[in-house]
């Protein structure tokens, strides 16, 4: 197979430019050339920059093109993070467009989901787009499906509770459960990113980070041209996952000090805590998961990082402040708690833990099915809500704890759910579930596998498209062609 050469584009941030890292991986695995074009803007985001500075020293393969842009802009969208993204993004286009240019030649681009206005320039330059979804092929299926069912509802998402909205390919979604950006349709936001899902039929086709099996209803439903909205066909749909960290220990290479504490645990005895990086919580919300925790009586990881309003007044929490007087007295011989970070890939790998209390981001909800733990679900914000529906009611690898609704988990709850997986004939049933989801996500990513296979189905539409371009369009291809 010639070398093809492949530009992915991810959205802000570094929740969006890892799954893209991960992706430039298995196409070089693969034999293909991969840049990353990075937008850069003013005022850069330091843990951004740090993802950028590590990316070019560890992948010196994938190469790294930043798009510097100018200011947003002073109106009101700058004092909303999600506008502000979007506003963004739109004014990298014509730097996007001169870096494709740029380029001696370039084969596809792949698109973050949030990046819809570069359709516009791959069109300009006959340069086919493709998208990467880097969440649930059930929250694709819900997307595609959104802007007709936000046009019939009778109201705004956000009025209509535990009302089930009528999506097909997933069990049924309430509206309280749909992403905030979603939630009120007469905002400019949610009406922002109505227009960007209704035009996500316009790429190629979709490379979603997810497995045929572990989703095979949601997949069905968008090949079926169940999940279309406006008339509009779907696009090809490729399931090339799961594309996760594999996990490293951290800069230094050196093992984690508990990783150490978890070869001393009995297997499958162990709770592990993580909520990703922007998983923060009151300190009322973090004494009563103390006391759930204490209650349960089973043994414990648990990575805590400060509430949001003391996270500038000191570098790292204050663990004895933040968690209820003499708890890590009590709790030392069967609990260890870290200070905001956990080698989340490493940990949830160890034959010690039985079970990860998690906010359910798709990222991390992949790397508890390869590790085979069943998921105790605490979804936070953006798509969590959604994921939580397809793991527990779908999937059936996790359970949810009740009063994530209204942003409060109480003990008794949290004790509870520990107890039913860690304890329960539930909890065994979830982890014989788990496990067949850990065995069905190696074989798709082995050689032969169906993300293996996928994958070459990808690189052949891009072959034709390549092919279809000549044929269409012999004399006026631009010079990057």
């Amino acid at each position: 197979m010639a070398e093809k050469t492949v530009v992915l584009y991810p959205s802000l941030g570094v929740g969006h430019l890892n799954p893209m890292v991960q992706l430039a991986k298995a196409f070089l695995r693969r034999g293909v050339a991969v840049t990353i074009a990075v937008v850069d803007p003013p005022g850069k985001d330091p843990v951004l920059e740090a993802a950028v500075a590590r990316l070019a020293s560890a992948s010196p393969s994938i190469t790294v093109g930043l798009l510097p842009i100018k200011p947003a802009g002073t109106n009101d969208h700058c004092s909303n993070p999600a506008l502000r993204m979007l506003d963004e993004l739109r004014l990298a286009s014509p730097v996007l467009r001169e870096f494709l240019v740029s380029l001696p030649a370039v084969d596809a681009i792949v698109v973050d989901m949030f990046c819809i206005d570069a359709l516009d320039v791959a069109a300009e330059l006959a340069v086919p787009a493709y998208m990467f979804y880097a969440s649930a092929a059930a929250d694709l299926a819900i997307y595609l499906q959104v802007p007709d069912v936000c046009r019939a509802a009778p109201s705004s998402f956000k009025d209509m509770g535990d009302t089930a909205l009528p999506f097909s390919g997933v069990p049924p979604v309430r509206a309280l459960d749909m992403p905030d950006t979603m939630a009120d349709r007469e905002s400019d936001l949610c009406r922002r990113r109505v227009q960007q899902l209704a035009r996500m039929p316009e790429a190629r086709g979709i490379l979603v980070n997810s497995f045929e099996w572990l989703e095979s209803r949601a997949v069905k439903a968008l090949r079926d041209g169940l999940c279309a909205s406006g008339g509009c066909s779907t696009p090809q749909i490729y399931c090339i996952g799961p594309l996760v960290d594999g996990g490293v220990s951290g800069d230094s290479g050196e093992r984690h000090a508990c990783l150490e504490w978890l070869d001393r645990q009995p297997k499958q005895s162990v709770v592990f805590l993580c909520f990703g990086s922007g998983g923060v919580f009151s300190a009322a919300q973090l004494r009563e998961m103390a006391g759930g925790l204490e209650n349960s009586g089973h043994r414990f990881l648990w990575a805590v990082r400060s509430p949001r309003d003391e996270q500038s007044q000191s570098a790292e929490p204050d663990l004895e402040a933040l968690l209820p007087h003499g708890f890590l007295q009590r709790t030392g011989d069967r609990g260890l708690v870290l200070k905001d970070w956990a080698p989340q890939a490493e940990v949830l790998r160890h034959e010690a833990v039985g079970a990860f209390v998690t906010h359910c981001g798709w990222n991390s909800a992949l790397e508890a099915v390869m590790s085979g733990v069943p998921m105790i679900c605490w979804p936070l914000y953006a798509e969590q809500r959604l994921n939580k529906v397809h793991l527990v009611e779908e999937m059936k690898i996790g359970v949810v704890v009740e009063g994530y609704e209204e942003s409060f988990v109480k003990a008794e709850e949290l004790q509870a759910k520990v107890r039913l997986v860690m304890e329960s004939e539930e909890g065994r049933k979830l982890r014989e579930r788990a496990a067949m989801a850990r065995d069905m996500a190696a074989d798709a990513v082995k050689e032969g596998g169906s993300s293996d296979v996928a994958f070459y189905a990808f690189f052949k539409h891009v072959e034709m498209d390549k092919l279809e371009e000549r044929q269409i369009r012999p004399s006026d291809k631009p010079p990057m062609m």
